[in-house]
């Protein structure tokens, strides 16, 4: 990104091609959704906003069949994170009935952050806490971030969400 567009707020470069560990042990390939909007979210089991994943899966069941993804990637760089994978899974499970697709636990933040939140950051889009919201559209460029407390099912996401859609 270069200075002026920082200045500006542009936003201009393309996702690379990533993967990320899942939760499930495989791999989650983002290129296997090329030309479909994704939503990422970074996200933690023991936060206060924990109660979003009822409302992410909500979208994931409303809108995955128009083809959106919603990746769930949780994170213990805000330090409230589960000790491993298989606590996270289990837990989103017992209490969310989570079936999106959710990564194993990743870092979000800084020079060891994921490669993909690393791109982020050069987009200007730095997750503030657990549950901030990105929209990437069919072409993997940033649409646009939204800070935690605002729902997953609330009407500024899913116009947005309808809108990257193309409905």
């Amino acid at each position: 990104m270069t200075a002026a567009a920082a200045a500006t707020g542009e936003r201009n470069g393309q996702m690379p091609h990533v993967t990320l560990n899942s939760i499930d042990g495989g791999e989650i390939d983002l290129g296997d959704y090329a030309g479909k909007p994704i939503l990422l979210v970074n996200t933690a089991s023991l936060c206060a906003f924990t109660p979003q994943f009822a409302g992410l899966q909500d979208l994931w069941d409303a809108y995955r069949s128009d083809g959106l993804m919603v990746l769930a990637v949780p994170s213990d760089d805000f330090r409230q994170e589960l000790e491993n994978e298989e606590a996270v899974r289990d837990y989103c499970a017992m209490h969310f009935g989570i079936d999106m697709p959710m990564t194993a636990i990743t870092p979000v933040l800084g020079e060891g952050a994921h490669p993909l939140y690393l791109w982020l950051a050069g987009e200007g889009v730095v997750p503030k806490w657990n549950f901030h919201k990105v929209l990437i559209d069919r072409d993997g460029r940033v649409i646009t971030d939204w800070p935690s407390a605002v729902q997953p099912m609330s009407p500024m996401i899913t116009e947005a969400v309808e809108g990257a859609l193309g409905g």
